[in-house]
Parts: structure tokens; C-alpha cells; sequence
């Protein structure tokens, strides 16, 4: 029999840029764990075929588009996920954009905003309605909720050439340490997690450089790049009752590359 803590049926978990990548791997292993599974993107086709390869696992999924970076785009789309699933559980602020590598005495002021724009304040749009909703909830009888960010290894270790991106993602930290304190009274944890070097859409380009490949894959102890799949037992661990005295966390999942 499997541990029952990690049985999610009955919850319901939103996750923005849950379309691929780590958002992906997140959201199969909790539809597999029986959670119901919101994701938002912004391509329609990735959301299409996410929800294809969804399909069949949980006991729902749905998708929708929004760009995280537009506060009504936001309210408009949490207001769909209640009325598609009745509830929101559990949050999980993925979405975020990369930088251009631009050095950062000659970073524009567009390149900036670019990334705070999704990085930061989508963050900020998407985890405020969520914890209205869940605040809500408990006043009403019914405590209970997670709120995650997907931060970075940069939010510690720094980004030489992408200080714009290591600030938003140092940044969701502290915002999830001051959220597990304030909403704790609510039966809300907070937490972020810590990517290390992993393959997405956002990477691509990088992995595919045979300089950055010969140099960084040999300080990788596991000899290999995270992907998607890597992220999906966090995510039901943070979803589960068995969490439930776990909160304010900086799961760091790299791989062992930042004791190396």
C-alpha cells in the first residue's frame, strides 16, 4: 500500500509554465499522485500538447493561456482554474524568462524590466491570488494550501552576465520565507525550489554550446543534466499532508553540483 500522505486525491494544483520542462515534470507527477492539474503558458501548441500528454493521468487537467506578466491576464486566469476545479490547493509559481548573457555594465534598462516583468512581479500577481483564495478558504473553515516558487541555484550562487535573472530568483526566496510566516496561521506552507543545471526550452541553446557542455558537465557528480521528471517528487511532497509542519524551504535540486 502507498503511503497514504502522498494519496492527492481531492486537491488541486495551479502551475504556470506547467506546458514543459520542469513545470511538465512537476505536473505529471502530480496528476499520477490523483491531483486535479491546472497549467498555464503562454504558446497555445506547447499548451496543447502538454495537455495531450496529460490527458489520462489524473482525474483532470486543464490549460490556459496566460502571460503571467499582466495582473488582469492573471485575476482573469485564476478565476477560470476556480471555476474549472472549484479550488486551488496548491501554487506553483514556474513561469520565468531568461537572460540575454548581456554584460552587465551594458544591460538596458528593456532587458531589465524584461526579466523582473515575469521573473518578479509574476511571481508577485500569481501568488497574491492564490494566497487571497487560500486565505479565504481557511476563514471559512477549510485551512490548507501551498504556495511554491521555481527560483534558480543562481539565487545563491550568483549569475555572472545575468545578474538581472540571479536578483529575481534570490529575491523569490525571501519573499517565500516572509509568506510561510505570514500565511502559517492560514495551514499554508511556503517554499521555493532550487533548479540546477536542467534541460528545458530555456536551456537549450546553452547545452547545445560544446564549450559550456565540455566545461560544466565534468563538475556534474551525477554525469548527467536534470530534466522535468526530477522536479515531480518535490512537488508531491510539498502538495502532500506529509509537509504539513514542513514550510519556509529552499529545496536546491542540482544534482550535487554546488558541493562539487
Amino acid at each position: 500500500m502507498a503511503f497514504a500522505p502522498f494519496d492527492l486525491t481531492g486537491r488541486v494544483a495551479l502551475i504556470t509554465g506547467g506546458n514543459s520542462g520542469i513545470g511538465l515534470g512537476m505536473a505529471r507527477g502530480l496528476a499520477q499522485s490523483g491531483a486535479e492539474v491546472c497549467i498555464w503558458g503562454t504558446n497555445p501548441e506547447k499548451n496543447a500538447r502538454a495537455l495531450e500528454a496529460l490527458s489520462g493521468i489524473g482525474p483532470k487537467v486543464t490549460e490556459l493561456i496566460c502571460d503571467v506578466s499582466n495582473e488582469q491576464a492573471v485575476e482573469s486566469a485564476f478565476a477560470q482554474t476556480l471555476e474549472a476545479h472549484g479550488r486551488v490547493d496548491g501554487c506553483f509559481a514556474n513561469a520565468g524568462v531568461g537572460g540575454r548573457g548581456t554584460q552587465f555594465d551594458q544591460m538596458t534598462i528593456e532587458e531589465w524590466n524584461k526579466i523582473i516583468s515575469v521573473n518578479q512581479t509574476g511571481v508577485f500577481y500569481t501568488l497574491r491570488a492564490a494566497a487571497r483564495h487560500m486565505r479565504e478558504r481557511a476563514n471559512a473553515g477549510d485551512a490548507f494550501g501551498r504556495l511554491v516558487g521555481t527560483s534558480s541555484l543562481a539565487a545563491v550562487s550568483g549569475q555572472a552576465r545575468g545578474e538581472h535573472y540571479a536578483y529575481t530568483k534570490g529575491g523569490m526566496i525571501a519573499m517565500a520565507k516572509a509568506l510561510a510566516v505570514e500565511y502559517a496561521r492560514y495551514g499554508v506552507t511556503a517554499h521555493t525550489i532550487l533548479p540546477g543545471w536542467t534541460e528545458t526550452d530555456m536551456t537549450e541553446d546553452t547545452f547545445a554550446n560544446k564549450r559550456f557542455h565540455d566545461n560544466v558537465m565534468p563538475r556534474m557528480p551525477m554525469r548527467r543534466w536534470g530534466n522535468g521528471d526530477d522536479f515531480a517528487g518535490i512537488a508531491i511532497y510539498i502538495m502532500s499532508e506529509a509537509s504539513s509542519f514542513h514550510t519556509s524551504e529552499t529545496f536546491l535540486i542540482d544534482g550535487g553540483y554546488s558541493v562539487f
